[in-house]
């Protein structure tokens, strides 16, 4: 399945997500961030939390997702755009068809837990009930730069305060705690 064009706005709202990427490497978590839009505005924003509040499912996408349901007082999302710096995971796939956000904006392809193409597709699996629209690669070479760097700062076993823009922070020593990685450079082949 092959991804939508990206619109002009979408660099602008993926910059946001950025910044809360950012923000979740200065924690400790894996960089990751979130941007749901309705128009021209900002509903919510959030940032990888799994390490900081130790919960398998604070990922950005989903703490976007409840954030900006409570900010419009509806589990329906029609008419938002969710912006994220790395594919969503089956879990946050799951979340982002169940809202029913009406498109989905990628950063980095994950190519070991993506699912919006890279192992999977339950975005636009034809048997469930909402498809969003989905546009990819926007910003990948930033979004991609970041967990690198990140990823390589962790096998350095130095914190992510190495990482420009982060502040000090603890890391977990390897196979402690969850961690998404296996982001690639480019899309995932369509299928």
């Amino acid at each position: 399945m092959s991804a939508a064009t990206p619109r002009a706005s979408d660099a602008q709202w993926m910059r946001a997500a950025l910044d809360e990427a950012r923000s979740a490497a200065a924690s400790g978590d894996v960089p990751v961030g979130a941007v749901v839009v309705q128009g021209d505005a900002v509903l919510a924003r959030a940032a990888n939390r799994t390490v900081r509040d130790q919960d398998p499912t604070a990922h950005a996408e989903l703490l976007a997702i409840r954030a900006a349901s409570s900010a419009l007082g509806s589990w329906r999302l029609d008419g938002c755009t969710l912006y994220v710096t790395l594919e969503p995971c089956a879990m946050c796939a799951g979340a982002i068809v169940l809202g029913r956000v009406s498109r989905v904006v990628i950063g980095a392809w994950d190519s070991k837990a993506g699912m919006a193409g890279s192992v999977g597709d339950l975005l636009r699996h034809p048997r469930l009930n909402h498809s969003p629209e989905v546009a990819g690669g926007v910003l990948e070479e930033e979004c991609s730069a970041l967990l690198r760097e990140f990823f390589a700062a962790r096998r350095r076993d130095v914190a992510p305060s190495a990482i420009e823009g982060s502040a000090p922070a603890v890391v977990p020593s390897e196979g402690e705690g969850a961690v998404r990685s296996g982001f690639v450079d480019t899309p995932p082949s369509a299928g």
